[in-house]
C-alpha cells in the first residue's frame, strides 16, 4: 500500500486469465535468518531448510511489510518455495465456517465487482482459495513489498468466481503498516493470511482503523495460536513451544497474542468479530512441509533460548527421523478472524 500522498512504486493491472504460473518470478535472493538452523535426520533425504521457510523471522527481519530502504530492494521475508509448500495445508486449515456472511453481503459499492484487498499477498494463495468460493465478479488488489511475489500472484490468480463470473487482479507494492481508510475506498473486503502475528499492537490498530473508516469487513486467517501438539509426545515439546512463543513476541510483535488484540481492536470500532480455529493437521502426506516447519520452529526456539541448543539438536534429529518414517503427527494451531463492520446508520 502506498504512503499517503505518494504514487505507488509499482502498480500493474492484470486480467487474471492471462499468463501462466509465473515461474520466472521465483526469487533466490532471500534471507535465511534462524530458519537455516538444524541438520537433517540421517537418511531422511532432506536438504537444508528452504530459505525463508517456517515460522522463523530472525531479529534482523522485523520489516516484513515495509517498503525497501534507500539502499535498494530488501529480500522477501518468505521464499516462494516455502509459500508454495505450505499452500495445501493453509487451504485445508482455513475456516470455511466464516465465509457465510461474505457470500450474502453486497458486492461492489456501486454495483460493480467485489473489490478485495489482499494484504501481504505473497504468492497469492489467499486469492486462489477464496475467489472461487465467493459468487459474483471480483477485482483483487494484491499488496506486497516484493515485486517478484506480486508478479507470481497476479499471473497465478484464479480466472473465475464461484458462479463463473470473472476475476481480475491489480498489484500494489508498498507499506501496509500505514494503511488508511482512503486507500481502502470502495473496498468490499480486506483479507490477509499469516499476517497478524508479525504485526505490533499499533499496526493492528491502524489496520482496524482503516477497515472501520472504509466500512469494509476483514477476513484475517491463519494467525498462530501459540499451541502445538506432536504425537508421539516428547518431554522437550513444552520447552520448545514456550521458547518459540517468546521468540514470536520479541520486539513488540504480537505473536500468539495477535488474535486477542485484533478482536479487541475491531470490536472497539463497532465491528462484530467472529473467530474460528484453523489448525494445520500434518501427517505422512505432508512430510516435506512438516520437516521444513520443524527446522524453523526449533531454530526459532534455540535463537530465543541458546541454552536449548544441545538437547534441541537431538530433539530435532529424532523428530525429523520420525517424520521421514511417517510416524509423526503434528497439529499447529491457528485462528481465523472475521470482523464485520457496523451497518451504516445502525447499532453496533
Amino acid at each position: 500500500m502506498n504512503t499517503p500522498g505518494t504514487p505507488p512504486d509499482r502498480t500493474e493491472a492484470w486480467d487474471a486469465g492471462a499468463g501462466g504460473t509465473g515461474t520466472g518470478a521465483r526469487r533466490d535472493r532471500v534471507r535465511r535468518g534462524g530458519a537455516g538452523w538444524g541438520t537433517a535426520a540421517p537418511g531422511d533425504g532432506s536438504a537444508p531448510v528452504v530459505a525463508g521457510a517456517g515460522p522463523v523471522q530472525s531479529s534482523g527481519d522485523r520489516d516484513a511489510v515495509r517498503l525497501p530502504g534507500a539502499d535498494g530492494e530488501e529480500p522477501p521475508r518468505y521464499a516462494p518455495e516455502w509459500l508454495r509448500l505450505r499452500e495445501g495445508a493453509d487451504a485445508a486449515a482455513r475456516a470455511r465456517e466464516l465465509l457465510g456472511p461474505l457470500r450474502v453481503r453486497p458486492a461492489g459499492r456501486t454495483g460493480g465487482p467485489l473489490v478485495v484487498h489482499d494484504l501481504g499477498c505473497g504468492t497469492g494463495s489467499m486469492g486462489r482459495w477464496l475467489a472461487p468460493r465467493l459468487p459474483g465478479a471480483q477485482h483483487w488488489i494484491l499488496h506486497d513489498r516484493d515485486p517478484g511475489l506480486l508478479r507470481f500472484a497476479a499471473m497465478a490468480a484464479p480466472r473465475a468466481a464461484a458462479d463463473g463470473s470473472p476475476v481480475t487482479v491489480e498489484t500494489r507494492r508498498g507499506d501496509i503498516a500505514r494503511l488508511t481508510p482512503e486507500a481502502l475506498a470502495g473496498a468490499s473486503l480486506v483479507t490477509a493470511s499469516a499476517l497478524l502475528d508479525v504485526l505490533t499492537r499499533a499496526e493492528v490498530e491502524t489496520l482496524a482503523d482503516a477497515c472501520a473508516g472504509a466500512g469494509c469487513p476483514a477476513l484475517l486467517t491463519l494467525s498462530v495460536a501459540g499451541r502445538v501438539a506432536l504425537a508421539p509426545a516428547d518431554p522437550l515439546d513444552t520447552a520448545v513451544t514456550e521458547a518459540f512463543n517468546a521468540h514470536q513476541r520479541r520486539a513488540g510483535l504480537l505473536g500468539p497474542d495477535a488474535v486477542a488484540v485484533a478482536r479487541e481492536a475491531f470490536a472497539g470500532r463497532g465491528a462484530t468479530v467472529r473467530a474460528h480455529p484453523s489448525p494445520w493437521r500434518l501427517g505422512p502426506e505432508e512430510a516435506a512441509l512438516t520437516g521444513q516447519w520443524l527446522r524453523g520452529w526449533v531454530g526459532a526456539a534455540v535463537e530465543q533460548r541458546p541454552e536449548l541448543r544441545g538437547p534441541a539438536e537431538r530433539y530435532l534429529t529424532a523428530r525429523l527421523a520420525a517424520c521421514a518414517a511417517g510416524t509423526l503427527r503434528v497439529t499447529v494451531h491457528h485462528t481465523d478472524l472475521l470482523a464485520l463492520p457496523r451497518p451504516t446508520g445502525g447499532p453496533a
